[in-house]
């Protein structure tokens, strides 16, 4: 049975929810917008980089309520960038001693489900935070992080790609919603122009992985820079990395017992998509369904998709942008 004080505490929850929805309207309302891909939504453009306004509502409810503990490990990216692939390595790795590849909960959930984002699900934090695996995801900028994450100290891991791949990648995820909610999505070129110009989900692309490479440089203890491409290449040498910044090092026996490569293998491209729960049907969130995570996930798979002229511009314009910042994608 609920107390007064129960009571007491909702009634003050909701007065905070309510002035938290007219504050958020407000500000919304004054902030540039374009038209997103497929003119589904409007995208509004907030401190710098163009969000939805679902994820933008979480961005803010975030910096102005989320609270990072020094334990945590954050994984950021932009997204289709190796999200799914980074969540899956770093759960395996901080769960190993409590399941192997047969009690796996990846077996039966997708990643993004035991590895939550930070903007889509901060409200249950506490619940998740129970559950003893302290790390959660984010798209957010660096520069729009909540204060409690750069303040706590706690680590973050952010990946990127190539910026061809990306596009290809995202142009797919996209193309795929958009026509399961019966909406026309925009052409290849028309996307193209859009990402070029910074439009597209929390984009600028460049400016996204320019704000992790910075903060990386000027602290290197707490912030791990990955390349998507290096990674596919020395998967288990990325895993044994991992695991000694995120504060939980693989042991010489764990090594001999080949514990790194039973990670990479559990948490491959090739496995994750042939599990049942990433081939099925669900709907998550009453729309994306589980499968769409899944295409390729190959490096270079842009040439099936981007003409010579529009590679050559993609390279010139991340020239352009990285230029005098000592990374090259």
């Amino acid at each position: 049975m609920e107390s007064r004080l129960d009571f007491v505490s909702k009634d003050i929850e909701n007065e905070n929810e309510d002035e938290f929805e007219k504050s958020f309207k407000q500000m919304i309302s004054t902030l540039p917008k374009r038209k997103s891909w497929g003119n589904r939504e409007d995208y509004f453009q907030y401190q710098g980089f163009w969000l939805h306004p679902a994820f933008l509502k979480g961005v803010v409810s975030a910096q102005q309520r989320f609270h990072a503990q020094p334990t945590d490990t954050i994984l950021c990216s932009i997204p289709k960038t190796g999200t799914t692939w980074l969540k899956s390595l770093v759960f395996s790795i901080l769960t190993r001693t409590s399941f192997d590849d047969s009690t796996t909960p990846l077996l039966s959930k997708l990643p993004h489900e035991v590895v939550p984002f930070m903007e889509l699900y901060h409200a249950n934090f506490p619940t998740y935070r129970d559950m003893g695996i302290p790390v959660l995801a984010t798209h957010v900028p660096y520069s729009s992080l909540p204060t409690s994450i750069i303040d706590s100290g706690c680590r973050i891991v952010y990946i990127c790609r190539n910026p061809k791949d990306s596009f290809v990648s995202l142009y797919h995820f996209n193309d795929t919603i958009l026509k399961s909610q019966n909406v026309q999505p925009p052409d290849l070129d028309e996307a193209f122009e859009l990402f070029c110009e910074g439009v597209s989900v929390y984009g600028p692309y460049w400016d996204h992985v320019l704000g992790y490479w910075k903060a990386s440089l000027e602290h290197p203890n707490k912030i791990l820079f990955l390349r998507y491409e290096e990674m596919r290449e020395d998967t288990v040498l990325y895993v044994k990395k991992l695991a000694e910044f995120i504060g939980y090092p693989l042991s010489s026996e764990e090594q001999q017992r080949e514990v790194p490569e039973k990670i990479v293998k559990m948490c491959s491209f090739e496995n994750l998509s042939n599990l049942e729960v990433n081939k099925s049907e669900k709907v998550r969130g009453g729309v994306i369904q589980n499968k769409i995570y899944f295409r390729k996930g190959k490096v270079g798979d842009w040439k099936n998709c981007l003409t010579s002229e529009m590679a050559e511009r993609l390279d010139q314009i991340t020239h352009q942008k990285l230029s005098g910042s000592g990374l090259s994608l």
